[in-house]
C-alpha cells in the first residue's frame, strides 16, 4: 500500500499545490493527511490538493513523491477513481430515488387532497436542497436514504415516521439539541395543511428525540426512527470509518486537538446507551458490531488524545 504525491505545480491563490492519492485505500490516504496536517476539507472525491508548505509533512508522513503520470497510473488501477461526472450523476440518480421515497408523493399518499401533491413535492425539493448543503459530509442524501433503508429494514415504518426521517437533520449547523430543534419547528411549519395536527406534532416529537436518542421502550415511533438514525454504527468497518471521517470533515474548522476530545464524549454518549438500539431486529442487525466500532474508535482516540 503506498500513497503517492507529486511535485506542486498547480497555481491556486497565490499558492502552489500537488496532489496526493492511494493505490489502496482511502483510509490510508486520509491516515497520512491527518497525521501530516493537511486540511479535511482538501480532500476531492479521490484525492487531496497540498499546499506546497505540507510537502515535506507529508513525505515525513508517509506519502512517496512521485511523477504526476504514477499518481494517475496508481488512482486508475486502484478503482478509486472518481471523476466529477461520475460523483454528479451518483447525486443527481440518489436525489431522484428519495424523491420517489417521498413519503407525501401521490402514489403513497391515497386519498389525500388534490393540492397535496403538488405542494408536497415542492416540499420535498426543498428538504433535499437543505441536506444537500455545501457544508454537509456525512448528513447529507446519502445519511437520509440510509436512514430511510434502515427502516424498511426494521419492517417498514408508518407515514410519520418516515417524514421524521426526512425532516430530523434538515436544519444542520452541528449545534447538538439546536439543530435538532429547529428541525422540529421546520416541520411544525413546513407541514400545516397537509397532515392532520396530530400527525405534524408526532412527526415533530421524533425529530426532536433524535438530540438524544433515548426513546421508551413502549414508543414504537420513536425505537424505529432512533435505531434507523444511528443505523451508521453497525456498519461494516469500511464504511464506519467513511462515516467517522465524514464527521471530521462537517467539523474541519475545529481544531484537531479539540475535535478528538468532542468525539471521544460523543463516543462516550453512545456507548452508554443500553440497550443501544432498541427495536429487535436492530438489536439482533447492529448491536454487536456497533459496539465492536465504537471501542475501536473510542480506543484510537484515547491514544491520540494521551499521546
Amino acid at each position: 500500500m503506498t500513497v503517492w504525491i507529486d511535485t506542486p505545480a498547480w497555481p491556486h491563490r497565490g499558492q502552489l499545490f500537488a496532489h496526493m492519492v492511494s493505490d489502496t485505500e482511502l483510509e490510508e490516504l486520509h491516515d497520512v493527511a491527518e497525521r501530516a496536517g493537511v486540511h479535511p476539507r482538501a480532500f476531492d472525491r479521490d484525492h487531496y490538493d497540498v499546499p506546497e508548505r505540507l510537502l515535506a509533512a507529508c513525505i515525513d508522513a508517509g506519502a512517496t513523491q512521485a511523477p504526476t503520470r504514477r499518481l494517475v497510473q496508481a488512482l486508475r488501477e486502484s478503482g478509486l477513481r472518481l471523476t466529477k461526472a461520475a460523483a454528479k450523476a451518483d447525486r443527481e440518480a440518489r436525489r431522484a430515488r428519495l424523491l420517489e421515497r417521498w413519503p407525501l408523493s401521490t402514489a403513497r399518499s391515497a386519498g389525500s387532497r388534490a393540492s397535496t401533491p403538488p405542494t408536497g413535492s415542492a416540499l420535498a425539493e426543498d428538504l433535499l436542497d437543505r441536506w444537500s448543503e455545501r457544508h454537509r459530509r456525512y448528513h447529507d442524501p446519502r445519511h437520509l436514504e440510509h436512514c430511510l433503508d434502515s427502516l424498511a429494514t426494521l419492517g417498514g415504518a408508518e407515514q410519520v415516521v418516515e417524514l421524521a426521517a426526512w425532516f430530523h437533520d434538515a436544519v444542520y449547523e452541528g449545534r447538538a439539541g439546536e439543530d435538532e430543534e429547529a428541525s422540529a419547528q421546520l416541520a411544525e411549519h413546513a407541514l400545516e395543511g397537509l397532515l392532520p395536527r396530530s400527525h405534524i406534532g408526532e412527526v415533530a416529537r421524533l425529530v426532536r428525540l433524535t438530540a438524544g436518542h433515548r426513546p421508551q421502550d413502549t414508543d414504537d415511533n420513536g425505537t424505529r426512527l432512533c435505531d434507523a438514525d444511528l443505523a451508521i454504527l453497525g456498519a461494516e468497518p469500511a464504511r464506519y470509518a467513511r462515516y467517522t471521517r465524514d464527521v471530521r470533515v462537517e467539523y474541519a474548522e475545529v481544531p484537531l486537538v479539540e475535535f478528538r476530545h468532542g468525539r471521544r464524549r460523543v463516543l462516550a454518549h453512545l456507548l452508554g446507551l443500553d440497550p443501544l438500539y432498541r427495536t429487535p431486529a436492530g438489536a439482533g442487525l447492529w448491536s454487536a458490531p456497533a459496539r465492536t466500532n465504537l471501542t475501536v474508535e473510542a480506543a484510537r482516540l484515547d491514544d491520540l488524545i494521551g499521546a
